[in-house]
């Protein structure tokens, strides 16, 4: 299989791909064409069909598997697939891991670690509710495992969630060793918590789009709903303690321009908040430079409002 990053202009297209989108539009004299975006495990791609009654283009929809014969063109700066032909495939013909973006990192060596913090844990309480998600919960385990972390931003793939909350944990367990006045348990389980609101925010591959609830409420909201539910089954949980910690999800994002809708209050809120922006940041800043073999400066940036520079120049 010939995967869409390493396509360039000219190359043939014969080659099984995940049909990510698919909408009819009309050209401006009149004429109707397909607008379409292929998917693999490397990235996405725009595709357009030309001839859509033509004798070579089947029957397909969004999300289907499809086998695309056509050739790369450049267009406006931006790589193109010119379609030819198109017919939906069967299951036994496709693997869905070559379709869609997944951590390079284990996953169940990830999940291994993040339990260990969950045990590391002392308050009794914290600890009853963190293994009332991470160990009893099994349909709460299965979508965290496979969510995401972000539609785009950063983490946007198969275990994206599992692996910022881990980073984001590490660097809260080392933000405790340093600075002694955090409440550790409280900030791990913050930490671990302070996304699991993105299970419902965020729909599954292959879709990986936002929900309805995700849309109307957000993560924050949702992740702060779904730690008050649970604390109300486990009996004398600390009322102090459960608004702390909530008052922990709810100002993970630091400023209201970012969704907060409270700002940091706590120690360990402002804790959360920077080591929730430094796993963000920097895999951002990883995928940015993963993703090109350019040296030299790459263009304005607007997340990071700057001009980025990729190798070191010589």
């Amino acid at each position: 299989m010939k995967y869409i990053k390493d396509f360039k202009e000219g190359d043939r297209v014969s080659d099984i791909y995940l049909c990510k989108h698919k909408q009819s539009a009309v050209t401006k004299n009149g004429k109707s064409y397909e607008n379409v975006i292929l998917q693999d495990k490397t990235g996405t791609i725009d595709a357009k069909i030309w001839e859509p009654n033509s004798a070579g283009i089947e029957e397909f929809d969004t999300l289907d598997y499809i086998e695309v014969y056509g050739e790369v063109n450049n267009f406006l700066g931006a790589l193109q697939v010119n379609v030819k032909r198109v017919r939906a495939c069967r299951e036994e013909e496709y693997n869905p891991a070559d379709y869609l973006p997944v951590s390079s990192k284990n996953i169940d060596e990830m999940y291994t670690e993040l339990l260990q913090y969950v045990n590391s844990v002392e308050n009794v309480y914290l600890k009853k509710l963190l293994e009332a998600f991470f160990v009893e919960d099994a349909a709460f385990i299965k979508r965290f495992r496979q969510s995401s972390a972000a539609k785009t931003m950063h983490h946007g793939f198969v275990g994206g969630l599992l692996e910022h909350t881990l980073s984001v944990t590490k660097l809260c367990d080392y933000l405790c060793s340093a600075y002694p006045l955090l409440k550790r348990d409280l900030l791990l389980a913050a930490a671990m918590f302070h996304d699991i609101g993105k299970t419902k925010e965020i729909s599954l591959f292959p879709e990986n789009d936002y929900t309805d609830d995700g849309q109307l409420l957000g993560h924050i909201v949702m992740g702060c709903e779904m730690i008050g539910e649970k604390i109300s089954t486990i009996s004398g949980f600390p009322p102090v303690l459960a608004s702390e910690l909530k008052h922990c999800i709810l100002t993970h994002h630091g400023e209201y321009e970012f969704g907060s809708p409270k700002k940091p209050a706590l120690f360990e809120a402002v804790a959360l908040n920077m080591a929730d922006n430094t796993d963000a940041k920097l895999e951002m800043m990883n995928e940015i430079f993963g993703s090109t073999t350019d040296n030299g400066w790459l263009g304005y940036n607007r997340v990071f409002e700057s001009n980025l520079r990729g190798t070191r120049l010589e």
